[in-house]
């Protein structure tokens, strides 16, 4: 097994690969780390992945992963993960927005303090308002919900220890969240360091709007499976069984009343279809019955599911 692999997903990035591998040589070089270099190319429309084989024939050390169309990053990492080979494995963006020279310390973070994953601070960032004011409310949201205490869980500059990459397992958009996805996995050794952020030297932002939908949507994807994908009955159940007992209440609440009107008061009782709370308890058995059906499918689904008792074991000795 190598010391160090760098894997780098990358979309039509060609005219940064030579700088971005020559850089990477040096500083592994200069710090004697056994490395190899993973280039996971998204279905590049440029040449980039010509650039990719030719310096494949002149540094062994390299290796090319080439998808047929475009997966998205979190495919990229995946398939990444799984081809790596080094007791420490640092991912970075191929713009060379990232800077090579933070690996050093990355790897000495991992080794020598024992931390599963350094997630990048990129404190100073070279991006345009429109994207720095979502990402810092996106961080925040984050930070919220999960309990990670990350100034930046986007930043493509990561280490992790080889444990955490074989570990789990990111599809979708999940690459934003990979810290929180490893701290659910059981890895809670969770650190952070500031990191250099450059301007971009070529080409353009490959990101769009769509991450401002889909991050919060696969952030709530997250917490959920991760606490809820073995037991849905837990959440389905108790809100269902929730709202079909305020649907009991308001109708107990109109019998009672009917009662009362036509018996104790001996007035003139309204019809029980007249009245706003006869909706309401309707709608609320009703719905509390689906969630509750749909509780109780989940838990059909899961326990005749061929994982429903696969756990990860981390040590046997």
């Amino acid at each position: 097994m190598t010391d160090l692999s760098l894997v780098i997903p990358l979309l039509n990035e060609a005219e940064s690969l030579p700088e971005l591998h020559a850089w990477i040589k040096r500083v592994c070089d200069s710090h004697k780390l056994r490395y190899e270099v993973i280039f996971i190319d998204d279905g590049s429309k440029d040449n980039s992945w010509q650039v990719i084989s030719n310096l494949k024939q002149q540094h062994p050390e390299i290796v090319g992963i080439r998808f047929q169309r475009n997966y998205g990053k979190s495919a990229a990492l995946h398939t990444g993960f799984e081809a790596a080979q080094g007791n420490v494995v640092i991912t970075m963006d191929a713009d060379l927005q990232d800077s090579p020279d933070e690996i050093p310390e990355l790897y000495r973070m991992i080794t020598e303090e024992g931390l599963d994953l350094v997630s990048g601070w990129k404190k100073k960032r070279y991006d345009p308002i429109t994207k720095t004011i979502p990402t810092k409310l996106y961080n925040w949201a984050t930070r919220r919900m999960s309990g990670i205490y990350l100034h930046d869980f986007n930043c493509g500059l990561k280490a992790y220890s080889n444990d955490v990459v074989k570990s789990i397992e990111i599809f979708g958009e999940m690459h934003r969240y990979i810290p929180v996805i490893a701290h659910r996995e059981g890895f809670k050794k969770i650190g952070e360091k500031v990191v250099e952020h450059r301007a971009r030297k070529y080409g353009t932002t490959k990101f769009g709007l769509e991450r401002f939908i889909n991050g919060p949507l696969d952030l709530m994807t997250i917490m959920f499976i991760s606490r809820f994908g073995k037991r849905p009955m837990h959440i389905f159940g108790t809100i269902g069984a929730s709202m079909f007992m305020i649907g009991l209440a308001l109708t107990g609440y109109l019998i009672t009343s009917k009662f009362m009107h036509l018996y104790v008061w001996h007035t003139k009782s309204p019809l029980v279809s007249d009245q706003v709370p006869f909706y309401l308890a309707l709608t609320a058995m009703i719905i509390g019955t689906q969630l509750f059906l749909a509780g109780f499918v989940g838990e059909l689904i899961t326990r005749n599911s061929a994982s429903r008792n696969q756990y990860k074991v981390r040590e046997k000795l």
